[in-house]
């Protein structure tokens, strides 16, 4: 299933690259909070940060270090059918990895508010304001079917900010081209132990422990 985007913007699907360095390659590894469990509360309870943390993500991370050993024999075995077979948990398992790690960051005890700076000046300029941003990322965040993520991006070829949601665990630059600022993770996992199955009220909530300089500092990066 692909990502959609927001607004008009060009859409496509790509395997994910050969992995040739697989053979000298680290291990990935389950990368740590840079806040306790409960820091996030009262908006993300303790418990699903630890189970989300430690359980979820620690799965995906486990099971793309079994995928690209699978993918690694493949390759010296020259077994293209084998490889084109271990692409699907490839980019499930990888796009778990990366979107989650994207995701920790995304997020602060000290957060909320509003963006300052370039990013809020960029946000006026491609979505009127903040508040109608804020409204749009919510409401496609919302209406992601199942399972998956919303996304604020940034389109390197039009210079301009973008909203895109993703199936599953697709990551968004992968899948869309678009370079990944602020993930909003939709699965059930990520709030349901607190907010059952009221995805809105959890999207209301998230919004107060948004690492906006996380994501500044990403835009900034990007731009150069």
């Amino acid at each position: 299933m692909l990502c959609r985007f927001a607004s008009a913007g060009r859409s496509s699907t790509k395997l994910i690259a050969p992995l040739g360095c697989l053979v000298s390659r680290q291990k990935h590894t389950l990368p740590d909070l840079p806040y306790d469990y409960g820091a996030l509360e009262p908006h993300i309870s303790a418990e699903i940060m630890q189970l989300h943390h430690s359980k979820h993500h620690a799965t995906y991370v486990n099971n793309l270090n079994v995928t690209e050993e699978k993918y690694k024999e493949a390759l010296a075995k020259g077994d293209v059918t084998a490889q084109v077979s271990l692409q699907p948990a490839l980019k499930f398992n990888g796009g778990g990895h990366i979107n989650h790690t994207i995701f920790w960051t995304n997020l602060s005890p000290n957060g909320g508010g509003e963006p300052k700076g370039e990013l809020m000046e960029a946000i006026k300029r491609d979505f009127g304001s903040f508040a109608n941003f804020k409204e749009k990322l919510t409401a496609i965040s919302v209406g992601v079917q199942g399972s998956g993520w919303g996304w604020l991006g940034y389109n390197k070829e039009q210079g301009r900010l973008q909203i895109a949601a993703c199936a599953n665990q697709d990551p968004l630059q992968g899948t869309t081209g678009l370079i990944p600022l602020l993930g909003i993770d939709v699965w059930e996992h990520a709030y349901y132990l607190q907010y059952k199955n009221v995805r809105p009220d959890y999207l209301k909530a998230i919004w107060n422990v948004i690492n906006w300089e996380n994501v500044s500092s990403r835009y900034a990066a990007c731009k150069k």
